[in-house]
């Protein structure tokens, strides 16, 4: 009893609330001066231990809500790499020339320079290009306090904190890590055939799909795939994407992550080849060609495809990983022609510049789609995981189909805005979609299929009505949807009749 007694003592001592912060994030005249903090530097496992707290009492952990000592201790762990978010503002996140933000970050950088004692090179690691955001390395507590008195910053957290320390095991077989790159007999009760020689996954029938191919097949919108990358030995989603009924679309992919366990290396970026299996599944799961090759289709089978390889697996636990997704959101968001960003990969805490990257992709009228998450080993405790919960997003999960029951794998919670049926309650069979490789179709579940799905429905919409804004699309689907007034708890809008939503 006693040592229960201690321990909520000693979280609630580390969940104390920063105190240089005003409610939106920003030091002012009238904030309490830091002047000093608890000198112990926490283990990694009281760092964990103070985040899993909050993320089992409802969740949505950020670093604000914890204290000094909690924060620098987990910059010490992150082999003491800082990111700052600075600005006038807490949602002056964009980079803008001649703003209070360029002042602000000079004085950020002359403070950091005069404690630390060092040259700018040596400090600096990184500046966003879009965002009012850098990465910085500071040893010296005293470099840290202040910081946290400092005017025009918007957050302080760890760069390089793994909560996952060791990292996750990536293996052919999947599991946690969400990777995998097997090929599967399909079970014909599974999927129907259709022209020319396509296969309809089983769900989408539950959603009405294949009618709303009468209206739109969501030519002329591009899905933009933030993920492990795509592979280049599936012929359908590399020299045959456009054939048989899809045809005059572009895809791209680029690589955005660096295969380094030192932050501090930067390039070479490691290629736009999935080596993960993730990622070229939710692209066929959202674009693969309806053609007579006799595999699975996707649900915007005519919609224009750009892939970004951010991160090696689905947990954006690494430093390059979440500087991948920042630089891929970026990237998607500066690209007019796209419509519809996809993202099945998060964290089960916040991440400052991943934050930054969506609201910003936000603001260029981007309909961005996440996964509410997926439960492993690890992670069954959380509910709606990072950025899903979110409200720049649309959040997704998976449902059985005998009615309104989560996935066995899939998280649930009032932050879920959409649901999909990805899973037979019979047998447990998922979603058919393209193997990693060539002539080969695999299962694919989880809320990672449901929300690629979703992100195909979205194009379906908006390629029916090109001249839509996302606030209209995303106002369409809620109104084809099972609970288009009143949101059920844990599945927000529920499931979409896309039939409806594009007539």
């Amino acid at each position: 009893m006693k040592k229960t007694i201690l321990q909520s003592f000693m979280i609630a001592s580390l969940l104390g609330v920063v105190a240089c912060s005003t409610d939106d994030g920003l030091k002012t005249q009238e904030s309490p001066v830091v002047t000093n903090f608890e000198s112990d530097t926490l283990t990694h496992d009281q760092i964990k231990n103070a985040i899993d707290a909050v993320n089992r009492v409802g969740g949505e952990f950020a670093w604000s809500k914890g204290s000094n000592q909690l924060l620098w201790s987990a910059i010490v762990s992150g082999n003491n790499l800082v990111s700052i978010g600075f600005g006038d503002h807490k949602d002056d996140f964009e980079k803008q020339a001649g703003g209070k933000a360029d002042k602000f970050r000079s004085e950020i950088i002359q403070l950091i320079q005069q404690h630390e004692g060092k040259s700018i090179d040596e400090l600096l690691l990184y500046e966003s290009e879009s965002l009012n955001l850098m990465d910085v390395k500071i040893e010296k507590r005293e470099t840290f306090i202040a910081l946290l008195n400092q005017k025009g910053i918007r957050y302080i957290e760890p760069a390089d904190f793994s909560y996952f320390k060791g990292g996750i095991t990536v293996n052919s077989s999947g599991g946690g890590s969400g990777c995998g790159y097997s090929q599967t007999t399909i079970s014909t009760a599974d999927y129907t055939t259709v022209t020319p020689n396509a296969r309809v996954p089983w769900n989408f029938y539950k959603h009405n799909i294949p009618s709303a191919w009468s209206h739109s097949t969501g030519a002329g919108v591009t899905i933009g795939i933030v993920d492990t990358g795509l592979s280049n030995v599936q012929t359908l989603m590399n020299g045959s994407f456009n054939s048989g009924l899809s045809s005059g679309r572009t895809r791209y992919s680029y690589g955005v992550y660096v295969d380094s366990a030192w932050p501090w290396v930067t390039s070479p970026y490691d290629g736009a080849n999935d080596l993960c299996g993730h990622g070229s599944s939710m692209s066929a799961a959202a674009t693969a060609p309806r053609n007579n090759a006799g595999q699975p289709v996707g649900v915007a089978y005519n919609s224009n495809l750009i892939v970004y390889r951010a991160a090696k697996n689905v947990v954006l636990d690494d430093y390059h990983e979440q500087l991948g997704v920042e630089t891929a959101f970026t990237r998607l968001a500066n690209n007019t022609s796209v419509k519809v960003i996809s993202m099945s990969m998060g964290h089960i805490l916040s991440v400052g510049r991943i934050e930054d990257a969506v609201k910003y992709a936000y603001g260029k009228g981007k309909f961005i789609v996440t996964a509410g998450g997926t439960s492993t080993t690890f992670t069954n405790f959380v509910g709606v995981i990072f950025p899903a919960w979110m409200p720049e997003v649309v959040a997704v999960t998976g449902i059985k189909d005998n009615g309104y029951t989560e996935c066995n794998i899939c998280h649930k919670g009032s932050k879920i805005d959409f649901a999909v049926v990805m899973e037979r309650a019979s047998n447990g069979n998922n979603v058919p979609v393209l193997s990693y490789y060539n002539g080969a179709a695999q299962y694919v579940g989880g809320s990672s299929v449901a929300t690629a799905t979703t992100a195909g429905m979205a194009a379906l919409v908006w390629a029916k009505y090109p001249s839509y804004t996302r606030a209209q699309v995303l106002a369409k689907m809620k109104a084809a949807s099972a609970f288009p007034t009143t949101r059920n708890a844990n599945f927000g809008h529920g499931t979409v009749n896309v039939l409806k939503a594009v007539q």
